[in-house]
């Protein structure tokens, strides 16, 4: 059932910690299943959890938070698995105990990463990359047979995304973003017929380091390089590259480079230089 706007606000009961959600994976193929968990503070019996999830809703050219199917009794188990999730999504919980039963808060919410979109509408970065300084100038292009475009954004602790004219310019097809300030947000377009692209996050730091990665998925078996960028100054050093928290390179490099890439190349990467780290940023494979 769709969740009414003012119940993800804190409730009046009695309450608990805020539960901690986590998703396994966290990239995934499109079909695949995924593990979601719910975690509350002070683990005992009694405990019944409620799983959440946004989706697009063409009707209204918004999203709409509702309970994922199967789970609006609650679970006793702490975890729920989602089968054949096609697309990227964001799943939250919140858990319930006593008679009358009352709810701890809702949880933070967190994605699920998938390439696999059928959609005649796309996403476009310039640049073509996942992290940015403060101070760049970033914008973001929708592509598709619409003559009408709103590009939104979802920060991590937004329950709704937003509109483009909240945090940046408008301009046609294209919204230039804001980035007098840092953020980690994912953004989609959507057409005036109320179709939506491909989902990309977006990181804008302000500190001295950050990784160059494409922000759209890779095509297999193409080549793609991946580089550690400093704000003002040069390596001296060797730079680490990390794929999944494993370091894969460690010389004076400060780019890696993958001549075919395979199903085997997704994951996080991140790079280290001096004491200074990179935000990890996913890189997908289509």
């Amino acid at each position: 059932s769709t969740i009414n706007t003012c119940f993800l606000y804190k409730n009046h009961f009695p309450t608990e910690l805020q539960p901690v959600p986590t998703v396994s994976p966290s990239w995934l193929s499109a079909g695949a299943s995924v593990t979601l968990n719910c975690r509350v503070k002070h683990p005992s019996a009694g405990w019944r959890f409620y799983w959440y999830t946004r989706v697009p809703d063409p009707s209204y050219r918004s999203y709409r938070s509702e309970q994922i199917p199967g789970s609006s009794s609650g679970t006793e188990p702490d975890s729920f698995i989602v089968h054949g999730q096609t697309h990227t999504a964001e799943y939250w919980c919140r858990a319930g105990r006593g008679d009358p039963e009352y709810y701890s808060e809702y949880s933070d919410s967190k994605f699920v990463w998938s390439a696999d979109i059928h959609s005649s509408v796309s996403l476009t970065v310039s640049p073509d990359r996942a992290q940015h300084f403060t101070s760049d100038s970033v914008s973001l292009s929708c592509e598709g047979n619409s003559t009408e475009w709103t590009v939104r954004r979802l920060l991590t602790e937004d329950r709704y995304p937003s509109v483009c004219s909240y945090w940046g310019t408008m301009n046609g097809s294209t919204c230039n973003i804001n980035t007098d300030s840092t953020s980690d947000a994912v953004y989609r377009c959507e057409s005036g017929s109320g179709e939506f692209s491909n989902a990309v996050n977006i990181t804008v730091q302000d500190g001295d380091m950050i990784l160059l990665s494409p922000a759209r998925p890779v095509t297999e078996g193409h080549s793609v390089s991946l580089s550690c960028k400093l704000r003002s100054q040069t390596f001296d050093s060797i730079v680490f590259f990390y794929h999944n928290e494993k370091v894969i390179q460690n010389d004076s490099r400060w780019e890696l480079n993958i001549s075919a890439v395979s199903k085997s190349d997704e994951g996080f990467y991140k790079c280290h230089h001096s004491g200074q780290e990179s935000a990890q940023s996913l890189m997908s494979v289509q």
